[in-house]
């Protein structure tokens, strides 16, 4: 006898056996046809993911995901502009529950030559980093992230307006929100975490609640970025006033986490170098509720700093390397204001490693990425396998490794967390 996750997961199994066996053109010939009657141009895929936990943790569940996923995108062009909507129906046997989201759901005009606008849910990036992020303010799925979804959830959506505008001596990008758009963080509930209230590692014991900064227009983000390519060199500028987008300040009465008030100043750089592709980021975070770095509960004000190359070792083989450090502002401060919990470093150093290689014709891609702190002792490593069956179907194996010294230092802390996953997808 199934058990009820058994039995879904079996179900979605055999839908995808049914698409294998049923006629190839089929989705094809739908997709021409809902093109040739209303224009409407549709992709989209059906996946089955599934991974476990490879150590005991005992604040969480042994699968760490375990889902079955239908996306679909749809996009028109008119005469006016473009609309478009992507959205998932996700079975959640982790969770026991079925949701369904909406990814994106936007407009996209050309009102003057020199301009372009998108209003609705989209997803926003910007900023030179790998899988590091200094200038980029945009939400993010770290949930999604460490157990093993496909990359492209680590970008969560905003609800905002995007005016671009094209210039002859730069380009500038404005985006505002209305409602504070926030990250998806580690609160417990998929993922155990150290829990600086009770002083050691919990999970679904103890799940963190955040007061939402949802009210329009009090809430509201405003982010900007002025860039310019120049003989071959992108160098750019940006600024964002708004908030934490992980829920860095803490009510000690009621232990619930907020969103404080923040504003980031930076540039960045990237061009040519050595036969690759060389960048340079940097960031100021002002921490407007701790500008003296003295309150223990709102986190302090810091620079962060990237620096990045990439380049091709070899035919089908490519590599990238990254630096990235945070320094805390008014240090001494924080020191003196931490009572009975350990601290974080003046300095956090981080560096980074991708490896990519193609090979059966490029159908498979082998891939790493390594994450280690020279500074917190920790480390987080993501190997990938991913192979191409055919134009439709394609298979993936990977790993969520956690490694580090400490309980309380950010890759550490999820040491109890290290997975692996496979995934089955047709893509249409």
């Amino acid at each position: 006898m199934l058990k009820n996750g058994s039995l879904s997961l079996f179900l979605w199994m055999s839908l995808l056996s049914v698409i294998v066996f049923s006629k190839p053109a089929t989705s094809g010939v739908f997709q021409d046809n809902l093109y040739d009657a209303y224009e409407i141009e549709l992709n989209g895929f059906a996946e089955v993911r599934q991974g476990w936990r490879l150590k005991d943790d005992p604040y969480e569940k042994g699968r760490s995901i375990s889902e079955g996923r239908l996306q679909l995108d749809l996009g028109r062009d008119f005469d006016w502009g473009m609309l478009r909507f992507k959205g998932d129906v996700v079975e959640d046997l982790v969770k026991s529950r079925f949701r369904s989201g909406i990814r994106e759901f936007n407009v996209m005009l050309s009102p003057l030559d020199f301009m372009d606008l998108k209003i609705g849910r989209q997803i926003l990036t910007w900023g030179t980093g790998d899988l590091l992020f200094v200038n980029d303010l945009f939400p993010k799925d770290w949930q999604s992230f460490f157990i093993g979804r496909d990359d492209e959830y680590l970008k969560a959506p905003s609800d905002a307006v995007k005016l671009s505008f094209f210039f002859n001596i730069a380009n500038l990008d404005v985006i505002y929100a209305p409602v504070f758009n926030g990250s998806v963080y580690i609160d417990g509930s998929r993922l155990s975490y150290w829990n600086p209230v009770l002083a050691r590692t919990a999970g679904r014991d103890f799940i963190f609640g955040d007061h939402e900064r949802n009210r329009f227009f009090a809430d509201g983000e405003l982010a900007l970025r002025v860039s310019k390519n120049i003989r071959g060199t992108e160098v750019a500028l940006y600024g964002y006033r708004g908030f934490w987008k992980t829920p860095e300040g803490m009510n000690p009465v009621s232990v619930t986490l907020y969103y404080p008030e923040l504003t980031v100043y930076g540039a960045s750089i990237r061009s040519t170098l050595f036969g690759g592709i060389g960048n340079i980021e940097i960031g100021y975070y002002d921490s407007r509720e701790d500008r003296e770095g003295d309150d223990p509960f709102v986190r302090n004000s810091e620079f962060k700093v990237l620096a990045g190359f990439e380049r091709e070792l070899m035919r089908n083989f490519t590599g990238g390397i990254q630096y990235y450090c945070e320094w805390i502002a008014d240090y001494h401060a924080y020191r003196r204001s931490l009572v009975a919990q350990p601290g974080k470093d003046e300095y956090r150093h981080l560096l980074t490693v991708r490896l990519t290689r193609l090979m059966m014709n490029q159908n498979l891609r082998l891939s790493f990425f390594g994450y280690y702190s020279p500074s917190d002792q920790d480390a987080y490593l993501r190997p990938k396998a991913h192979y191409k069956l055919t134009d439709q179907w394609a298979v993936e194996v990977g790993s969520n490794i956690f490694l580090g010294t400490d309980d309380h230092t950010f890759f550490g802390q999820f040491k109890d967390n290290t997975n692996a996953y496979g995934s089955v997808r047709w893509g249409f």
